[in-house]
Formats: C-alpha cells, structure tokens, sequence
C-alpha cells in the first residue's frame, strides 16, 4: 500500500491531453477549496486509488 496520497496513483488525477500535462480533477466550491487550502492535511482527503482492475470485476 502507498504510504502517503500520491497524486500520480489517484483516480482524480487525469492527463490533459490539450496542455500536455495532468491535474487534479476534484470539484471543489469556494468553501471547500478554503478548508482544504487552510488545513494542514498529511494525505489528501479526495485521494481515491486508480484501481482499473476493480472496474473490470464489476464489469464481469
């Protein structure tokens, strides 16, 4: 298991084909982006594995 969030492993994190670089995908409104913005987090608390195998699965 990853140890910390690690962006490049989170299902949020999509590769933008137009500017040729990846981002963070997670809607966030105004209130939400302050609270995340002003808390100290040691993960992030939108990181959601990037498992394709268990999408597979429920496809089966």
């Amino acid at each position: 298991m990853i140890g910390k969030s690690n962006c490049e492993y989170c299902s949020n994190y999509v590769f933008d084909e137009e500017f040729g670089d990846s981002e963070c995908q997670v809607s966030l409104d105004e209130d939400e982006m302050y609270r995340y913005m002003t808390k100290n987090y040691k993960e992030c608390p939108y990181f959601q594995i990037n498992n394709e195998y268990k999408i597979v699965r429920k496809q089966m």
